[in-house]
């Protein structure tokens, strides 16, 4: 056997020949490449994935903070006293703070409580009753103009368009508008199936009263001119016939206060509850109110004293 067999027979045969050394370079940077790109793959995968993450949790970020906001709006302005009824009540209060505690005070000069209490609640009850029902009245009559005015507006938008859109156009002339721009708003409005609504809103300065619009003021002014007006008499309930000027002058003091505070709130809702520019307008507020109604209850009383003294007997 020859060297060479014997070699073969003790250490066996390679399967793989020996490439040279320029292809093993090659095929090193060839997997170097392809564990790159893998590795780029990997990363960028991960990358578009905490991208995707993040961009979701910014989307339920600002969807929660948007829905917080709105629910904060809602609450806030969930719960809002129509403007009307406010002017309803001031009207109710005032006049059921100053009118009854005059009378009251008129009819303590005839030192008899009986007739304080019985002529103080029956014109408490029929000023509610005529107040409430003035305040009915006038917001039938403002339904009905409301109505009137629209029906005319309708017609004239209906049968004189020239007519419109001059009026379209003085709506917007005190604003100095462009010509261009005034011609493009009042070409647009002039077709609008809304036309009438502003033409209501804008020119003629009127909203549509609610449906409910009548009662609620009439519940409103009649509430408050009657709890007003309850405030003076509630002192000769307590006491006995003897003590007359003890009544009254519970009676005066405790208008007093009604009166001052209702003036003093009525300012703060016009002109704001903080600075001391609103402080000094409330109370000045205050107490013109409390001048008011003294001097109503002054004169009343003056009126029966003098009324008394000179009626024969």
């Amino acid at each position: 056997m020859s060297l060479v067999g014997l070699k073969k027979l003790l250490f066996g045969q390679a399967n793989t020949t020996t490439k040279p050394l320029r292809f093993q370079t090659r095929d090193a940077e060839k997997k170097a490449k392809s564990l790159d790109r893998e590795s780029a793959g990997e990363s960028s995968d991960k990358t578009v994935t905490e991208g995707d993450l993040e961009a979701q949790q910014d989307s339920t970020t600002l969807a929660a903070t948007t829905e917080a906001e709105t629910d904060g709006r809602e609450k806030k302005g969930g719960f809002q006293i129509n403007a009307r009824v406010i002017s309803d009540a001031t009207i109710g209060l005032s006049d059921g703070l100053t009118v009854p505690f005059a009378l009251t005070a008129g009819l303590s000069a005839l030192g008899d409580t009986k007739v304080v209490i019985y002529g103080g609640l029956a014109e408490l009850i029929a000023g509610a009753i005529s107040m409430g029902l003035g305040g009915y009245l006038g917001a039938k009559s403002e339904m009905a103009s409301y109505k009137e005015t629209k029906m005319r507006t309708e017609t004239l938008v209906s049968t004189n368009p020239q007519e419109t859109a001059l009026d379209i156009r003085a709506v917007f002339e005190p604003f100095e508008l462009p010509p261009s721009t005034l011609d493009s708003l009042t070409s647009h409005l002039s077709t609008s199936p809304k036309l009438v609504d502003f033409l209501m809103q804008f020119q003629h300065c009127q909203e549509e009263p609610a449906s409910s619009r009548a009662f609620t003021s009439a519940l409103t002014i009649a509430l408050g001119y009657f709890l007003g007006g309850l405030l003076p008499l509630i002192p000769y309930f307590c006491v006995g016939e003897a003590d007359l000027l003890t009544a009254l002058y519970i009676s005066i003091g405790v208008m007093a206060v009604a009166l001052f505070s209702f003036g003093y709130g009525k300012t703060c809702v016009v002109t704001g509850w903080k600075g001391s520019r609103c402080v000094k307008l409330a109370l000045w507020g205050g107490v013109q109110m409390v001048i008011i109604g003294g001097a109503a209850a002054g004169a009343a009383m003056g009126l029966v004293k003098a009324f008394n003294h000179y009626t024969p007997s």
